[in-house]
């Protein structure tokens, strides 16, 4: 298999599964292309033509030109500089890797992390929010991490794969998407009476299980076992935690729970402000899961190994 047909197959799937639904996704990249077509021709020689194509800028082939084989694969929730060195080091002692990849994005993907956050105003909106009130408190969030991410020195890892000469792919949202859609399904399907229901339905998945066998498994950071689960809304897509002026009109949308990778200190204070149950299943578990989702779809009938290492572990589901 092809880098860039392992790459393009990732991303359709992450399509098919995008929790905004996939006719949403089809006019939003209708909408660049008209986007592009408008740009002076000075200007896009700067525009990343990945866009027309691929609606999550924090996934791309970071060092490679996509027409490498590909048989075993080193993959990882974070690929940094110190997974670089040990692919090679392990390439060294004789394993074949052709590949590195990173759930988390590195180089220009992590650069543009906040362009994917605009589709939490369109996964809230289909959640009852008022789609102009999602994005004018989406908007703002989006240009503090915008902010945050300028200083980064965010090519380091990829300076050192190219230096070694091992291609490098990082695919973010994709995953995210996998494990945002597998949840919600499930809580829709199963409809948890309690909190403490929520969190046996977590652990009975292999990926959280395991989490919590390392002491990162799932946990009610807002209210008890014994609270009446509610609505759920799964929030674990889009780039990065949104706006935390949010939960107000969450509330007001009928969500009782939310069940998320992770959640900020200044966000948990807002939640517990409006009486919002929130459920942490776990970052690299929930991590995780998406990724391994995402790979049980893209090396169907494939034949690639797939190395283990930074926080991931394989589990197959087919």
């Amino acid at each position: 298999m092809k880098l860039k047909d392992f790459y393009k197959k990732a991303i359709q799937i992450g399509i098919e599964n995008d929790p905004r639904g996939k006719e949403v996704v089809l006019k939003e990249l209708e909408k660049r292309k008209k986007e592009y077509e408008s740009l002076s021709e000075k200007k896009k020689k700067y525009f990343d033509m990945e866009f027309l194509e691929n609606p999550y800028s924090d996934s791309r082939i970071l060092f490679g030109n996509g027409d490498e084989e590909i048989e075993s694969i080193i993959a990882g929730i974070d690929m940094e500089v110190g997974e670089v060195l040990l692919a090679d080091s392990l390439r060294k002692n004789g394993q074949k890797i052709d590949a590195i990849l990173s759930h988390h994005p590195e180089g220009r993907a992590y650069a543009r992390l906040f362009a994917v956050m605009h589709m939490q105003a369109d996964i809230l909106g289909r959640f009852g929010i008022p789609i102009n009130i999602a994005e004018s408190l989406m908007d703002s969030r989006i240009k503090e991490v915008e902010r945050k991410l300028m200083p980064v020195n965010h090519t380091r890892a990829i300076d050192a794969a190219k230096l070694l000469n091992i291609p490098f792919i990082c695919l973010h949202t994709p995953a995210d998407n996998m494990v945002t859609s597998y949840l919600q399904k499930l809580f829709d399907d199963k409809k948890p009476y309690t909190l403490d229901d929520v969190i046996d339905l977590l652990l009975e998945i292999p990926e959280y299980n395991f989490a919590e066998h390392n002491n990162g498994g799932p946990k009610i950071l807002i209210g008890n076992k014994d609270r009446k689960a509610g609505k759920i809304f799964v929030d674990m897509t889009g780039g990065t935690e949104g706006s935390k002026d949010i939960f107000k009109n969450i509330a007001l949308s009928g969500i009782n729970t939310i069940v998320a990778m992770h959640l900020s200190e200044d966000h948990r204070k807002e939640a517990e402000k409006n009486h919002i149950n929130v459920i942490i299943a776990g970052h690299i578990a929930s991590d995780n899961l998406g990724l391994n989702l995402l790979l049980d779809k893209v090396l169907e009938g494939e034949n690639i190994t797939i190395l283990e290492c930074s926080g991931f572990v394989r589990v197959k589901r087919q």
